[in-house]
This record gives C-alpha cells, sequence and structure tokens, in this order.
C-alpha cells in the first residue's frame, strides 16, 4: 500500500526547502497541528500525517502485531521519510509521538537534524528515583475505565489533558477527535502509550533535540520534562507560556516562537 494514501500524508510549504514533519499525540490527527503550520510553510517544506489507525490513515494501515509497541510506530515514520525522500527533516512529535520521534531517530539519525518534543515522557508511571506523574494503580484504573466506557472516558479525560477550564472548547474539540477514533485500537493504543517505558532511549539520542515543556500539565509534569532533558545528551528545555498538554492547541503563537527561536539558533552559518 503506498505510504503516502496510507497515513493520509499532506505536504505543503516550499517543496525544496528543509522539511518539519509533524506528528499528532493519542487520540489526535494532523489537523490539530492546523494552527502552528500555516507559519512554518513559509520557509519549510511542511510533512503531515496521521498514526496508524488514527484520523483518515487506512484502516489497513493498523496492524495490532506491528503496533504493540512504539516501535512499529516509528517503523511508520523512517517508512514515510524514506518513500517521501526527506532527509535533514525537523522532526515536531507531541506527546506520544515524542517517544515515537526518539524511536526514528536512533534508528536513522542520518535522517533527522532536530527533534522537537511536545510534552514527551518517556514513562508515565512513578518509578523509584523517577517521577513520572501517574501510580501504577492510577494508569490501571484510567486503562480499565477505557475499556469498560471508552466514549465516557473520553469526555471525562479529554478536559483533563487539554487543561484550560476556562476555555472549554478546546476540551470539547479533544473529546471529539478521541470519539472519531476506533475504540478498540484506542484501547490498545492507550496500552502501548501509558504502559511504555523509554528512559533507556534517551541517552543515546545523537540528535540535537527542543524539548517544550508547559505548566500545569496533567500528562506530563514539569518533572517530566526537565528528566528527558538531563536525559538526552544535545537537549534544550523551553517552558512554554501556556497550560495543558497540547500547546499547539491552546496557545500556538507560544508554540510557533519557541520553536522559530530554536531553528533560528540551529541554522548552519
Amino acid at each position: 500500500m503506498d505510504v503516502i494514501r496510507r497515513h493520509n500524508v499532506s505536504v505543503g510549504g516550499r517543496e525544496k526547502a528543509q522539511p518539519v514533519l509533524f506528528a499528532h499525540g493519542f487520540g489526535c490527527d494532523q489537523r490539530m497541528w492546523r494552527f502552528v503550520t500555516p507559519h512554518f510553510e513559509r520557509d519549510y517544506k511542511v510533512v503531515l500525517f496521521d498514526l496508524a489507525g488514527s484520523g483518515a490513515a487506512d484502516p489497513a494501515a493498523y496492524d495490532p502485531d506491528k503496533h504493540c509497541c512504539l516501535d512499529g510506530y516509528a517503523d511508520d515514520v523512517l517508512e514515510l521519510c524514506r518513500e517521501m525522500e526527506l532527509s535533514d527533516v525537523v522532526f515536531v512529535g507531541h506527546s506520544v509521538s515524542a517517544m515515537i520521534g526518539v524511536l526514528a531517530s536512533l534508528r536513522a539519525p542520518e535522517l533527522f537534524a532536530h527533534l522537537i518534543l511536545v510534552g514527551p515522557s518517556p514513562r508515565y508511571i512513578n518509578d523509584e528515583g523517577y517521577f513520572g506523574g501517574f501510580n501504577e494503580s492510577d494508569i490501571v484504573e484510567l486503562l480499565d475505565s477505557l475499556d469498560s466506557n471508552y466514549l465516557g472516558w473520553s469526555a471525562a479525560m479529554a478536559p483533563v489533558i487539554m487543561g484550560n477550564p476556562d476555555r472549554p472548547e478546546l476540551g470539547h474539540e479533544l473529546t471529539d477527535s478521541f470519539c472519531r477514533t476506533d475504540p478498540e485500537i484506542a484501547r490498545r493504543f492507550a496500552r502501548v502509550t501509558f504502559l511504555s517505558d523509554n528512559r533507556s532511549d534517551l541517552p543515546k539520542v545523537t540528535t540535537p533535540t527542543l524539548i517544550l515543556q508547559c505548566r500545569n500539565d496533567a500528562i506530563a509534569p514539569v518533572e517530566v520534562g526537565e528528566y528527558v532533558q538531563q536525559a538526552i545528551p544535545l537537549s534544550l528545555l523551553t517552558f512554554l507560556d501556556a497550560t495543558g498538554h497540547c500547546p499547539h492547541l491552546s496557545n500556538p503563537d507560544a508554540t510557533i516562537k519557541a520553536i522559530d527561536a530554536y531553528l533560528d539558533h540551529h541554522q548552519p552559518t
């Protein structure tokens, strides 16, 4: 199956310019980047896609065996890059796609110029000497709730993930996005997301990395962003003037400004 159609790839901006590849988070699709990408189309080739099982990706693209771990999604990213002959890629990954980008960069570091990780978490469950934000019982309860009533879970969790209770329309949008996802695939992807542990992968990253961290993020708290920055050798941590887990929706201007500042500083002289 053609990878472009499989992942509902869309391309904008300057054809011959450096590519910026945007990857969305759990329960979302490429539309979540719509307030950010127009800015980068001025100077870059902008590539958007839907993860297997998400958005308008071909349903046949999702393989329960391949996508039982984040490595399968990382393989998809690499296949997309190679099929489209992308190189010197700036990979912008939100939430779980941050770790997908990390894994892709470890397998093919020659393809990537920079990683930009928005609200990353290598492990959501607390461990000895590590604060991920959730006790194991919290995650078990979350997954059980998702299994028993996915639509109800979506309506309850989306506003918590989004934050910004004074702007309920943002939580409604995330709820609607969750509800458009196939419940069975969402259940599997949730387990992959919330039970993964990629801490040991971070020190191996050789690609220069920007970590964008929000205040009051219920999913990836400040301690996690600081951990990621300390673990990845060539990394910079930037705190955004944004709350919640989705700054590209809640404060796209701050997100754009932080990415711009980083890329401008790291352009070859």
